[in-house]
Formats: structure tokens, C-alpha cells, sequence
């Protein structure tokens, strides 16, 4: 019965958390394809861009179907998106949100990525699990594709002189710097990926196991 009442609301936690997402996106990609306030700080997204965030799934939709979702592949996409959303609401927090005052839509759109996501994304993985999932295995594996696409963003970046974030645009900061300052944001997701799988061990099993 615990396990199913804890099942029932990891499913309605992520539902919300999955149409914030969904709403917030359906604004982002209206600002932009009509001239709008973009609500990340930066040199505006080229729309190709754009369309590749309308094509992402969020595990939150996952989730919210089937709570007790598993499977290799799917341990490292669910580590990946913990450890990005948490990156995500930190740096905004911390770095950009300084330098942006936005308003009406824009706002909405960024209160939504940046503020409702994270902060409930980390507190449903801690309250529901499911858990355990990680494995050293699953850590070294989550950090695949973070390092290709950081390896991405400065090849295509050198032809389109576009970067996502300012801490990462090697145009004005210099190649070194941008790289230096990414390596940061790799060794802050390896810290938290470390504390995750120890997390992951020592707090309860989730759902909790039949008696």
C-alpha cells in the first residue's frame, strides 16, 4: 500500500514538472520564431537550434507514465537529466539571472526552465526514487554526451560564432577561458553525480520493497 500510494505520487509530481516543461517550451519557441525576448541570457538561438529543443523527450514524461521505468540505457539518460537540470538551476541562479530582466512571457518561460524545473526535478528524485539505479558504470557513462556535445558547441561555434551560454562563448572570452570555464561545469556534475550514487545507496529503497 506504501509502495502504491508512493508510486501514485512520484506519477503526478513528474506530470506537473513534465507540463511546466511542455508550456514553458510551447512559449520559448514562440518568442523566438516571433522576434521575442529570449529567456536565456546571450546572443539569440539560431532556429535550428530551437527546433532541436522541441524534439527533446523529458524523462518527466517517462515518469509520469511509468514511475518505476529501468533499463541500462535508461539509468544514464534519467543520471543525465538529474545532473543537467541541477546544473542548469545553479548556473542560472548563480550566473546568468544577474544579467537578464525579463518581463511578461519571457519571464514565465524562464520561471518555468529555470526555477520550477530544477527545484522540483532533485526533490522527486530524493522523495520517490525509484531507487536503487546507480552504479559507477551508470556515472562514467552519463558523462558521454555532455563531453561530445561540449565538443560540438565549440566545433560549430567556430563556424557559426553561436554559443548557448556567454561563460562558454569562445568568440569574446577566448578559446582557454571557455574552455576552462566548461571543465568547471564538468568537475561540479562529476561532484554531484559522486554524491547522487552515494545518495542512491543510502537512503531508502523506493518504492519501498513488499513486507
Amino acid at each position: 500500500m506504501i509502495g502504491g500510494k508512493t508510486t501514485v505520487g512520484s506519477r503526478w509530481w513528474h506530470a506537473v514538472i513534465a507540463a511546466v516543461v511542455v508550456v514553458s517550451l510551447v512559449i520559448q519557441l514562440v518568442l523566438l520564431f516571433t522576434g521575442g525576448a529570449d529567456a536565456t541570457p546571450g546572443r539569440p538561438a539560431p532556429r535550428w537550434a530551437s527546433a532541436c529543443g522541441c524534439s527533446a523527450t523529458s524523462p518527466s514524461r517517462v515518469l509520469a507514465v511509468n514511475p518505476l521505468a529501468d533499463g541500462r540505457l535508461w539509468r544514464v539518460v534519467r543520471l543525465d537529466a538529474l545532473l543537467g537540470i541541477l546544473i542548469t538551476g545553479l548556473v542560472y541562479a548563480i550566473v546568468l539571472a544577474p544579467q537578464v530582466h525579463l518581463t511578461g512571457a519571457a519571464l514565465a518561460a524562464t520561471i518555468g526552465f529555470h526555477y520550477v524545473s530544477p527545484w522540483a526535478t532533485v526533490p522527486a528524485w530524493l522523495l520517490f526514487g525509484p531507487r536503487p539505479r546507480v552504479t559507477w558504470g551508470t556515472v562514467f557513462a552519463a558523462f558521454a554526451w555532455p563531453l561530445l556535445w561540449l565538443l560540438y558547441i565549440f566545433v560549430q561555434g567556430a563556424f557559426t560564432h553561436w554559443y548557448p551560454y556567454p561563460f562558454l562563448d569562445a568568440g569574446k572570452l577566448g578559446l582557454g577561458d571557455a574552455v576552462r570555464n566548461a571543465l568547471l561545469v564538468v568537475v561540479l556534475a562529476a561532484a554531484f553525480a559522486a554524491l547522487m550514487k552515494l545518495l542512491d545507496r543510502k537512503l531508502p529503497v523506493t518504492p519501498p520493497l513488499p513486507a
